[in-house]
């Protein structure tokens, strides 16, 4: 029973939604088996867009697996950095990312320098490398929340909305259940569930509207690296929404303040500041 996960108020019902597939003696989790996915769509969007902008596709599919490995340590390292006290005790779990854990601004975080100094190595101006790569970025988020849902994470608060999702709360960690989930918490056959707000969702479908802007605009930049900045401002509206929404928010140190809702605020202001400044103003004659 724990493999349920049902959408009641749509009329969606779940029996089993396994958290990973067997080959033999190996375990392969669905969490990564869909980030490998998004991944590999994402560096075939960037790569396509290179050919199209007269760029060598070669070298960005170079830069893409450089920059997936060090995405991939990034955001490990920003998510256990914001949530030690997991792994304080154990710390040989910080190597398990099947299970979870990584922290999509660590990996764009981690992303930029990687391309940053890789930039200098293929000699390919920094900001036309951004502009090239960030289309490939909202691809692989679109299907790497779906990771989320196979590990019944990254959900939000207790809600009866349309979008409902009902989790049994074997299935999730305890610590993320509100006492608002507790109170509405259900009992079916014997198996306890909690009704949720599937977060993961709702930033799978910004980031679609994140992607078809980009696609707009990508044609329409007067300088290299606005479009970089553009996603930095789509995805940084809709990540400060959603963030506050969700239960299992990183922390800054001492505070109750959600780490990602500063980040994306902080970066947000700053793209809007780049972009009034360095975009070329229509000027009036008389």
């Amino acid at each position: 029973m724990d493999y349920e996960i049902n959408f009641p108020h749509l009329g969606i019902y779940l029996d089993h939604v396994g958290k990973n597939i067997r080959i033999g003696n190996f375990t392969i989790a669905y969490y990564g088996i869909v980030i490998a996915i998004g991944m590999m769509l994402g560096i075939w969007a960037l790569c396509a867009r290179a050919k199209k902008t007269g760029q060598n596709p070669d070298d960005y599919l170079d830069i893409s697996i450089w920059t997936m490995i060090f995405a991939i340590i990034g955001a490990r390292i920003y998510y256990v950095a914001f949530a030690w006290n997991l792994y304080k005790d154990n710390p040989i779990d910080i190597f398990n990312i099947r299970e979870g854990g990584l922290a999509i601004y660590g990996g764009i975080i981690a992303g930029v320098i990687t391309v940053l100094v890789l930039s200098h190595i293929k000699k390919i101006k920094f900001q036309v490398m951004l502009d090239t790569c960030v289309i490939g970025v909202p691809i692989g988020q679109i299907l790497g929340r779906w990771g989320n849902f196979f590990n019944r994470e990254a959900f939000g608060r207790y809600t009866d909305g349309l979008f409902a999702m009902q989790l049994p709360v074997s299935a999730v960690r305890e610590k993320e259940i509100t006492e608002e989930m507790w109170e509405h918490a259900l009992t079916v056959d014997g198996v306890q569930y909690i009704q949720v707000t599937p977060t993961f969702l709702y930033e799978g479908m910004w980031n679609i509207l994140v992607l078809l802007f980009l696609f707009v605009m990508r044609n329409r930049t007067t300088f290299d690296g606005e479009l970089f900045l553009y996603y930095v401002i789509g995805y940084g509206l809709g990540r400060f929404w959603i963030e506050s929404l969700r239960t299992d928010q990183l922390l800054i140190p001492g505070t109750s303040i959600p780490v990602s809702m500063v980040v994306s605020a902080v970066a947000v202001v700053i793209s809007i500041i780049m972009i009034a400044v360095r975009r070329p103003r229509k000027t009036k004659t008389i």
